[in-house]
């Protein structure tokens, strides 16, 4: 392709998206099913754009989709136009009193503090125009989504004391670990254990490595114990349903699994006197929120830093 001087080149927002569609499915099919556009409009809007550019924006083949090093370079510069394009037209609405836009939201699968889909609930009656995005995931994976725009807010789960940097943030709530055991093992209904009489038992518990299993390694590494994990599992109604089998024993949030372990005849809590604890908080972007940022903050009741009014 011959290059083409930068002051004739014309592109359009929607030719960015499409462009970015497709780098982030590596799929014209799935991108343009994104767009809610056909296939070949978005593709031949793309082709145009290459002519354009004077560059392959994506190497192609019958199986494969990848960005070009032109393509890598077009597709960050085009998130930022993207982003500031959006920005724009949900200040304008602000400014009418109208928040518009997109609110990306970030949680953690054990969120206790906050009610999240009655929050969403109350979110949506307030701002109906406003779309929401919900991804669950890891804290620190959350938070550096945060930091770097992806995110809006998230609201996640870390060990004490360990808060996210770069972002702003509010403590939630302060929770300790149960442990959670079958209804038949011979612990069921102790009124309290220590981490030394329970370092022997097999453990199930989240994937090494992530801020959900660092609650609990910490604490037996702070006692001095060394413990046996024999199953990790990225959800918690595995890991329930793994120890309501008796494969193994687990250490959970107690504001999280204490109300489905009510409900549930196979499992059986106990208080850890030495045990993990963790802090829930929300953390938001501290570069220039956009209205439907500062519209959640408002449905929260954070103002100025405050922590809200949570149950």
């Amino acid at each position: 392709m011959a290059a083409m001087n930068q002051d004739d080149a014309r592109v359009d927002l929607q030719q960015m998206r499409y462009v970015v569609a497709v780098a982030e499915t590596r799929n014209f099919t799935r991108a343009a099913e994104r767009c809610f556009v056909v296939q070949s409009s978005l593709s031949h809007r793309i082709a145009a754009l290459e002519r354009e550019l004077g560059a392959r924006l994506f190497a192609r083949s019958s199986r494969r989709v990848e960005l070009t090093s032109a393509g890598t370079a077009f597709v960050a510069a085009a998130r930022e136009c993207l982003a500031a394009a959006d920005r724009a037209v949900a200040d304008a609405a602000a400014a009418t009193g109208v928040v518009r836009g997109r609110l990306a939201v970030g949680v953690i699968v054990t969120a206790a503090a906050v009610d999240v889909p009655e929050l969403l609930q109350r979110y949506r009656a307030r701002h109906p125009d406003v779309h929401v995005m919900l991804r669950s995931g890891r804290s620190d994976e959350l938070a550096a989504a945060v930091r770097d725009g992806d995110l809006d807010i998230a609201f996640l789960g870390l060990p004490e004391g360990e808060l996210p940097t770069g972002v702003e943030t509010v403590v939630l709530d302060h929770d300790e670990h149960v442990l959670v055991v079958p209804s038949g093992h011979r612990l069921a209904g102790a009124p309290r254990v220590e981490l030394r009489e329970i370092a022997g038992e097999t453990f199930v518990d989240f994937a090494a490595g992530t801020p959900a299993r660092a609650q609990s390694d910490r604490a037996f590494a702070a006692a001095g114990l060394v413990r046996d994990v024999a199953y990790e599992a990225g959800v918690v109604e595995l890991i329930t349903r793994l120890v309501a089998r008796g494969l193994g024993v687990a250490l959970l949030p107690s504001a999280f699994v204490r109300p489905r372990a009510d409900g549930d005849p196979g499992l059986a809590l106990v208080p850890v006197v030495d045990g993990p604890h963790r802090v829930e908080c929300l953390v938001w972007s501290r570069f220039n929120p956009g209205p439907a940022t500062r519209a959640m903050l408002d449905v929260l009741g954070v103002r100025g830093g405050s922590p809200p009014a949570v149950s």
